[in-house]
């Protein structure tokens, strides 16, 4: 009788498991090679001159003034502002759709009543409706709030819908063979079926409260960071303007980030195509 070989190989933990922190390090350093060479080449631009601080300071200038900002405690004051502004909006907006979502997207009777007017009015620019919102509701928080909301609206209506209606059918006959009563379907299949559009709609919504802040706080605001863009433009503090901007930028970033981060801890079954490695 021949003894078993101890040869056999044993099960080995996923290569990529390992590598994930340094493909993470990889791919972000890939990622800023480029913004790196662009502020070295505007700060040499800067440093000799070549263009008027009034129309581009060079980076180290918006540092400094952004230290400055931080010091006098302003800065953290109108982002502060904006924040609340924009986390009010992005709520009411994102979910109302998220709600009208679900519901037209279960119901051919509400899809042929409510989503017509619906797809109208998203055509609809926020520069068209923000004299409206003006006259309507003042130059009040709530005006701004109001049109944060609109902005936030469509993308997770539209996204939701898409994704309730595009639950491939098939799934449904599993759920019959299986004998899923209606709860049980909406719970286990459908939902989590459109949990990326839905997902989707979340971080394409962000975006576009970001957006919609813009807008609100240029329309008439005394707080925020729009409105220290605009007051900061009046006394031809571009350095100022600069900070604004990045700060819009680094916020809508880490938003958009902790969405993504969302969706590989809810959609960790998903196997779907990262993209070519090489």
């Amino acid at each position: 009788m021949r003894a078993v070989s101890s040869s056999t190989p044993s099960i080995q933990p996923k290569a990529g498991a390992k590598l994930r922190p340094a493909a993470f390090r990889l791919a972000w350093g890939k990622g800023i090679v480029l913004p790196v060479i662009l502020i070295l080449l505007w700060q040499l631009v800067g440093s000799f001159e070549l263009i008027s601080k009034t129309v581009l300071p060079a980076p180290l200038d918006i540092l400094l003034t952004f230290r400055d900002l931080i010091v006098s405690g302003e800065l953290f004051t109108h982002l502060g502002i904006s924040i609340q502004r924009a986390a009010l909006g992005f709520f009411l907006g994102a979910g109302l759709g998220l709600l009208l979502g679900l519901v037209i997207g279960f119901s051919k009777i509400a899809e042929d009543y409510l989503d017509p007017s619906l797809q109208m009015l998203r055509t609809v620019p926020h520069l068209a409706v923000t004299p409206l919102f003006i006259l309507w509701f003042g130059f009040d928080e709530l005006s701004k709030v109001l049109l944060i909301a609109l902005g936030a609206f469509f993308p997770v209506y539209i996204n939701t819908f898409s994704g309730i209606r595009g639950v491939d059918s098939k799934l449904f006959d599993v759920a019959r063979v299986l004998e899923f009563h209606w709860l049980k379907q909406v719970t286990k299949l459908i939902l989590p079926a459109s949990l990326p559009n839905i997902l989707l709609g979340i971080r394409l919504s962000l975006g576009v409260s970001w957006l919609g802040l813009v807008v609100a706080e240029l329309m008439g605001s005394s707080a925020g960071v729009g409105y220290m863009i605009m007051d900061a433009r009046q006394f031809s503090q571009t350095d100022k303007v600069f900070v604004g901007i990045l700060i819009f930028a680094a916020v809508g970033k880490l938003t958009d980030s902790f969405v993504r981060i969302l969706e590989k801890k809810c959609l960790g079954w998903r196997n779907s195509y990262q993209g070519n490695q090489k």
